[in-house]
């Protein structure tokens, strides 16, 4: 007996302290990271319901839309500033999670949905918590890299039942549309599995790390319209003994599939996929990182000499600029990157080059102030599509091994902005001589490991409309970020940063 509760004991400490925290990924969710001790029984995963689903409760009947007195509708709920104190009426849909007398629920009434996050439960309530279930919650409107919570809250259950119905939101996908479904069941129709860096049709964890056994996180890249997306399979919601955890170790790069799962928001749209169907195979796609007879491999292409004749196959990863029939755009493979700078392009042919596409260049390989690229080249479209996955070199900064990335489409962790000799955190222009008007190129200066690098926002590439570069100038000295950008080189390594992560 001493034995039984002295391990009790342990996992309460291990549950205890993995609640502390947020997962740190690029694309995570509200939870700390799965490891083996995550995984006991303690933390319960419910798979999330599905359309068939019965309703556990019909009686009394139920109006999902109908509210008692003073409970916010959605659209008063939607209205609401953030950190001020909310007051719903919803019905639990799937439970993620408990630990440590807390909760983290996915709930939605007719109008809309709400994600609770780390709500205050007793493990006998959490219990009481079955889909459909009706509940009064107070707590406070809050955000999260875009995904919109609510924390610090209460509930108690009520009369009523409600499941949803998944709503397809296929085609809001890349639309300013789709965020008005945030957390809502959906549904998705028609994706093609694209692969990830390594060629392989999904991931143990963000990037690779992770493993079935660890019940890590699975993320897989779809594409649908021409863009690609990440979706997850999030491991405490769905764990490694559910179906979809399965289905989605068995998907092969090409494979077609519908999916449904909660519309979670990571710095933009992150699924909680909850169900997979495969419903065909695109046989073009499985053979997407492959050469053509005559193409060289990568290996190959970093051999060639300078201003000799260069054929490769690569993969649209960023397209930097178009004027004069030029396009200047970075591209990847699975083994490495290839900038083409000022190629012979179309308006019409640089419209279809959006990322993943896959082309046939001819070209010249040449250096610019040890930036390497391909001149003076032409392309033809293939098929095939390939989306890189961000390569963390960190460690590499300021290394020989460094240049062996370049032009590749890669992150950085944990650096601190460094003051530029104006004592601002930013310039615009390296001079400092350009404006926000001017859509001049950002320069900032970031330290790590006790050295101090420039990084760039290239306004060709990101221009004074984005996301990035309203992310520089909002920074302050002091503060520490993650980047993530292409490996551009100019007189040594000078990133073209494309997103920055406020720590």
């Amino acid at each position: 007996m001493k034995k039984l509760i002295a391990v009790l004991l342990v996992l309460a400490m291990v549950l205890s302290l993995a609640a502390c925290g947020k997962k740190n990924d690029p694309q995570g969710s509200d939870n700390p990271t799965p490891t083996a001790a995550d995984t006991s029984t303690t933390v319960t995963d419910t798979p999330a319901p599905t359309a068939t689903e019965a309703p556990v409760d019909t009686t009394p009947a139920d109006d999902p839309s109908k509210k008692s007195e003073g409970v916010m509708t959605y659209a008063e709920y939607a209205a609401a500033a953030l950190d001020t104190q909310v007051v719903v009426e919803t019905y639990v849909q799937a439970k993620q999670s408990w630990w440590d007398n807390k909760a983290t629920v996915y709930t939605q009434d007719a109008d809309g949905a709400y994600f609770l996050y780390s709500m205050a439960c007793s493990q006998e309530d959490f219990d009481k918590l079955v889909p459909g279930t009706k509940i009064k919650v107070t707590g406070y409107k809050s955000e999260w890299s875009g995904e919109v919570e609510i924390t610090d809250a209460t509930f108690e259950i009520e009369e009523g039942s409600f499941i949803a119905t998944p709503v397809d939101v296929t085609a809001a996908l890349g639309t300013d549309a789709l965020i008005d479904s945030q957390n809502r069941l959906v549904s998705f129709k028609g994706l093609k599995i694209e692969p990830q860096a390594d060629g392989s049709a999904y991931l143990y964890s963000w990037d690779g790390s992770g493993s079935h056994d660890s019940n890590s996180d699975l993320y897989f890249n779809v594409s649908v319209g021409g863009s690609t997306y990440s979706f997850t399979v999030e491991s405490y919601l769905c764990d490694n003994t559910t179906d979809v955890y399965k289905a989605v170790e068995n998907l092969k790069v090409g494979d077609i599939i519908d999916a449904e799962g909660f519309l979670y928001w990571y710095n933009g749209v992150n699924p909680h996929i909850t169900k997979i169907t495969v419903t065909g195979h695109d046989d073009t796609a499985a053979a997407s990182t492959g050469k053509s007879e005559g193409v060289m491999t990568y290996a190959e292409y970093a051999a060639a000499e300078f201003d000799t004749p260069v054929v490769v196959e690569t993969y649209v990863q960023a397209k930097q600029s178009w004027w004069d029939n030029k396009a200047t755009v970075y591209t990847q493979d699975e083994d490495g990157a290839y900038f083409l700078y000022s190629m012979a392009c179309s308006q019409e042919d640089f419209d279809k080059l959006v990322p993943g596409t896959k082309i046939k260049v001819t070209g010249y390989k040449s250096q610019w102030s040890g930036e390497v690229e391909i001149t003076d080249a032409s392309f033809e479209i293939e098929e095939g599509s390939f989306i890189a996955t961000p390569v963390d070199v960190t460690a590499e900064l300021g290394t020989d091994a460094l240049i062996e990335k370049q032009n590749q489409l890669v992150v950085f962790k944990d650096l601190k902005v460094e003051p530029q000799e104006n004592g601002s955190a930013f310039l615009y222009n390296w001079d400092g001589s350009g404006s926000h008007d001017s859509n001049s190129d950002l320069y900032f200066n970031v330290s790590v490991g006790g050295t101090t690098y420039t990084f760039t926002v290239e306004s060709y590439l990101c221009g004074n409309d984005t996301e990035v570069y309203q992310a520089v100038e909002a920074l302050q000295v002091g503060d520490v970020i993650d980047a993530e950008g292409f490996l551009y080189w100019y007189n040594g390594v000078n990133p073209h940063i494309t997103k920055i992560i406020k720590k």
